[in-house]
């Protein structure tokens, strides 16, 4: 079913197309050119800096993506850097040009994430190119009024009739007004040629590990709990339909079908042979079941109160899930607390506590069967996705078990340690990020294929999917927190080219039933020369996709191998910078401006718990930071990487943004060194997933009174893990920038206040990446390192 869905999105129909007038042919200018000729910001960019001199690299700021060297009108309508991201900022024009900067080509793209403004387009022709079935873009170009020429492939195309006319305007002859070719994010409602079946209902499964373990974590009863507060908030239509699954050693099914007085349950023992009780009464219509759902979501958690059965039969009961949902598709949602100990998929312990400090290597990186990839693969064929929640104090071998949402591509989530009572902060975080989960927007049966100007192509992928071909990847599921990076390669020369385009068109199905396309189009310069190609290299990009491919090599090759090519990255790129692009002839490890940070950010990555050696690091936690490398936003990964810092206790309204009625304060971003900390201050440390709230000993006791509520210093609770709301200035000041630091990711953040003198510190210190530790070198002895290697 994927498979064809997937001719459909190439297929050969007749494709409508879009008109600009000539003025409108896209062309590339430089802009602010300096007295020399070449471009202010392409100086700026290149400007030679000397690392090891140079101690202030951070701007006060955030890092915003590189402006592409474009004509006004271009970047006007080129896609957000949010949605679609390029390494190379100008395209080097061959092969041979872009090995010679040894910097990465590659994209890094965001499809499904949540817009507050969004073309939708409906028409009865969806105008695309018939050689290459590229979709009607702002940057084709038009010959006449009746033709318009392909921008990936330069094919010359027939403008259909309809496409003269204007929806928005409701005018006729304005071809170059539609959204299509005013907008690089548009999209479209798709006729049925886009259908191989009628779009199936929304339909979700939860599959809930009931075992001795699970009982004693406490997750079900904050899981049945958010279940009903949100289920009217589960995407979908009238059809919706829901099931619950139930696992310990046996499988428990529950018939809640409309009419009966109480849901029952059904047990199946046999685990080496699962089958299916009842096939029309364990999947229903949530509104004509509504209050059966309510009463077992209501009984749930006292039914296994007293249960002593230690033993998993996780993979009898995902057996069982897809057998379920085959006929329709739809979401999976697992819920599991240990190993897997019975049936199929049974895993042995494989980790050795004893090696989780090794700077020799890392072992069971890889998955122990293929088990579970295999039903991965096997749901994905019948366009189901599993997501998979990991809520563990002990190793469950995450490196097997993620397989099974990687090739379905469905997401992952793990609360290490997690436990209801004793850990109070992963329980809020596991409550918010089910809320999230289980209202945010969903879309079924998808495949998304990207394109790009001929002479470019596609040859890796990154993130969780089923690749069906070179450029096309199967989603059974897409949501709006999922990110995807792809390595590219020139092989062709673009020396006839001024531009190179890239489209990513996502086909999916609505919660609601509608098939849908959505198409972005990014277009970026191409050039010809090696400074062009190192002025426009964005270092934030060149890292996420960097971290990608360590990720992959650390598990075809060894972690060693993964560590040693990102630092060559850094030598490779910096090297060639020095010997052939900048004109500075000094001592010292050069940098472009533009790629200042690009050692640090490094640093940063090889500290990391994915890719860091020598200190203790669970396997599973390790495991989890690899997944989350290979799925996150870039934004997000980001902060992972290189976390930000903020002083708070003179957090102020200068330079604020004013949102609607509120003021949110920006404070300037710092180094992370112990050297920027202060025993008289507090310091907001931004992790991406965690938020720690670090607090000196001598800080103002005005801080401590008006901001967390306390008379002094030695009062601060030692577990605190929020702020109260309280009616002061300074309160609502950093209230209010913590609160607009959470509402800019998907899901919620851990939150701790660290007392300067609290045990918890060391979680706080080991993000202090520009120091020695005993996870590396310091920042300037990592200079220094890079230096010695640059000189070999």
């Amino acid at each position: 079913m994927a498979l064809q869905s997937l001719i459909l999105l190439g297929c050969n129909h007749w494709p409508p197309c879009c008109v600009y007038p000539p003025s409108w042919i896209p062309q590339v200018t430089t802009i602010n050119q300096s007295r020399d000729g070449v471009p202010e910001l392409e100086l700026e960019a290149l400007m030679p800096v000397n690392l090891l001199h140079e101690r202030s690299l951070l701007p006060d700021r955030p890092l915003e993506a590189p402006e592409p060297n474009l004509s006004p009108d271009l970047r006007k309508v080129n896609c957000s850097p949010q949605t679609f991201r390029c390494t190379l900022s100008s395209i080097p024009q061959t092969q041979a040009l872009l090995n010679k900067a040894r910097l990465p080509l590659g994209l890094l793209l965001h499809p499904f994430r949540d817009l507050q403004q969004l073309p939708v387009i409906t028409s009865n022709t969806i105008v695309r190119c018939r050689s290459c079935r590229t979709y009607i873009n702002p940057f084709v170009s038009f010959l006449d009024q009746r033709r318009w020429k392909c921008n990936l492939c330069y094919r010359v195309n027939d403008v259909p009739d309809e496409f003269m006319y204007n929806p928005v305007t409701r005018s006729y002859g304005e071809p170059h007004k539609r959204p299509e070719v005013q907008n690089a994010t548009v999209e479209f409602i798709a006729s049925s040629d886009y259908m191989l079946r009628p779009p199936q209902p929304a339909v979700y499964l939860f599959v809930l590990d009931v075992s001795h373990n699970a009982v004693e974590a406490g997750y079900l009863q904050h899981f049945c709990d958010s279940l009903l507060d949100n289920l009217d908030k589960l995407p979908g239509d009238t059809r919706m339909r829901v099931g619950f699954l139930t696992f310990d050693s046996t499988v428990h099914f529950y018939n809640l079908q409309q009419g009966l007085s109480q849901p029952q349950m059904l047990v199946v023992s046999d685990i080496d042979d699962i089958f299916i009780p009842s096939h029309d009464s364990l999947m229903v219509n949530l509104k004509d079941s509504l209050e059966l759902v309510k009463d077992l979501l209501g009984a749930l958690p006292s039914m296994f109160r007293d249960s002593r059965v230690t033993h998993s039969a996780l993979g009898p009961a995902l057996q069982a899930a897809h057998q379920l949902m085959a006929p329709t598709g739809g979401r999976i949602s697992v819920f599991q607390t240990q190993l897997p100990s019975l049936g199929a998929g049974l895993l042995p312990s494989r980790e050795d506590p004893n090696q989780r400090s090794s700077s020799k290597g890392v072992q069971h990186l890889g998955p122990a069967t293929d088990f579970y990839k295999k039903l991965a693969l096997d749901c994905s064929g019948q366009q189901i996705a599993v997501d998979l929640f990991l809520l563990s104090s002990q190793y469950a071998d995450l490196a097997t078990l993620a397989c099974v949402s990687k090739y379905s591509a469905g997401s992952i989530f793990y609360y290490p340690s997690y436990h209801h009572v004793h850990n109070p902060a992963q329980r809020d975080k596991f409550r918010k990020d089910l809320d999230r989960y289980l209202s945010r927007k969903i879309g079924f049966e998808a495949v998304m294929r990207i394109r790009c100007t001929k002479g470019l192509s596609i040859h890796t992928f990154h993130g969780n999917f089923f690749v069906r071909s070179t450029d096309l990847l199967s989603l059974a599921n897409v949501n709006p927190d999922s990110a995807f990076a792809v390595q590219m390669s020139i092989d062709d020369s673009l020396v006839d080219s001024s531009l190179a385009c890239f489209q990513a068109a996502l086909l999916y199905t609505s919660s609601k039933g509608k098939r849908r396309i959505r198409v972005h189009t990014l277009c970026l310069p191409v050039v010809s020369q090696l400074s062009d190609v190192f002025a426009g290299a964005d270092v934030q990009a060149i890292t996420c996709l960097l971290a990608n491919m360590a990720i992959d090599r650390s598990v075809s090759s060894s972690l060693g191998d993964a560590r040693d090519a990102l630092l060559n990255a850094v030598v490779d790129g910096l090297g060639v910078y020095r010997n052939t692009v900048s004109t500075l002839q000094q001592h010292g490890l050069i940098a472009p401006d533009n790629l200042r940070l690009f050692p640090l950010y490094i640093l940063a990555l090889l500290k990391q718990k994915a890719l860091r050696t020598g200190t203790s690091t669970r396997l599973d936690e390790r495991v989890f930071a690899m997944c989350e490398f290979k799925t996150q936003p870039l934004q997000q990964m980001m902060r992972m990487v290189y976390p930000d810092m903020y002083r708070m206790d003179t957090i102020s309204d200068q330079g604020s943004l004013h949102l609607n009625d509120t003021v949110v304060p920006q404070p300037r971003l710092l180094h992370l060194s112990a050297e920027r900390l202060s025993r008289d201050g507090a310091f907001l440390l931004d992790c991406g997933s965690v938020l720690y709230l670090w607090v000196g000993k001598c800080v103002n006791e005005i801080f401590i009174r008006d901001v967390l509520g306390c008379p002094n210093y030695a009062s601060i609770p030692p577990n605190m893990t929020d702020i109260p709301e309280l009616e002061t200035k300074l309160s609502e000041r950093v209230r209010a920038f913590l609160d607009w630091l959470q509402d800019n990711r998907a899901f919620s953040c851990l939150f701790y206040v660290v007392r300067e003198d609290a045990s918890a510190k060391l979680d706080f210190f080991q993000n202090m990446v520009e120091d020695r530790s005993e996870m590396g070198l310091s920042y300037h002895e990592f200079l220094q390192n890079l230096l010695q290697q640059m000189s070999k």
